[in-house]
């Protein structure tokens, strides 16, 4: 058995009909005998396969009990959103494990009667590595197994009129989620750039959310407590824009990768 290094992208993927776990080396996969629970607690275990990266099918990075998104975490888009900026405490909701898409997948539009205005929105997701509630908030980043790239897809119409986000946020294919989950990286500084048909119309860095990462782990720790796995969407910069069919998204974070799906 062979221990995790400290940088390393962990992936989940599909071949002959069969969900593994691997580690990315180039444009290869090692595959993985160890399940996720296996992977967090650095019980290693190579099979001895080698795969082409782009000849499997890339799953969602995780299979989360909860998808847990803090809002207006940037100053920038909760005033483009008509939120309020420089909370003292996060906006809280959450999506549904159904929305959840990965990375080359495809956001479905619901009908016109619906939404009509759907929009993007690029964040840093945070992969939960051991359960935890009560976390002290020095402690936080200890119950932080990797980050990925989360794309908090937003019928803004919806979230505009109804007192509460779960319909405008929580639409199938509506959690754009991967490619991959990388250990050993800082998430309070990375950069998030998000393009429209490669077209830049977002372009931050964790830096400048308002509320610290480690801060956003102990708060929502208070409330419910956080299983290996989670996901946190830690919240999106300013920039978010409509998408219509036909159009292809990318969210790009340093360190970790590219999201790329496409609007159907």
């Amino acid at each position: 058995m062979k221990t995790l290094q400290k940088t390393q992208s962990i992936v989940r993927y599909l071949r002959y009909n069969k969900v593994y776990y691997g580690i990315i080396e180039g444009d290869e996969i090692l595959q993985l005998s160890s399940n996720f629970t296996e992977i967090v607690n650095n019980e290693i275990k190579y099979d001895g396969v080698r795969v082409k990266y782009n000849d499997v099918k890339i799953l969602e990075p995780v299979s989360p009990s909860k998808i847990v998104n803090f809002g207006w975490t940037y100053a920038g888009h909760a005033k483009e959103t008509g939120g309020t900026a420089n909370l003292r405490e996060p906006f809280l909701f959450l999506k549904p494990t159904s929305s959840i898409i990965p990375d080359q997948g495809k956001i479905i539009l619901p009908p016109t009667t619906l939404t009509e205005q759907v929009e993007m929105e690029g964040e840093v997701a945070l992969i939960i590595g051991k359960r935890g509630k009560n976390i002290k908030e020095e402690e936080a980043l200890d119950y932080l197994f990797g980050c990925t790239i989360f794309n908090d897809v937003t019928a803004r119409d919806l979230t505009k009129s109804d007192p509460q986000f779960t319909r405008g946020k929580g639409f199938d294919t509506f959690g754009p989620l991967g490619p991959y989950i990388v250990t050993g990286i800082d998430p309070t500084n990375l950069r998030i750039v998000t393009t429209l048909n490669g077209n830049v119309v977002q372009d931050g860095n964790t830096n400048q959310m308002t509320l610290s990462i480690p801060y956003l782990i102990s708060w929502i720790s208070q409330v419910m407590t956080l299983e290996p796995g989670d996901v946190l969407a830690t919240g999106s910069p300013s920039g978010s824009c409509p998408m219509k069919s036909g159009d292809t998204v990318v969210v790009e974070v340093e360190n970790i990768g590219k999201l790329c799906n496409y609007v159907k």
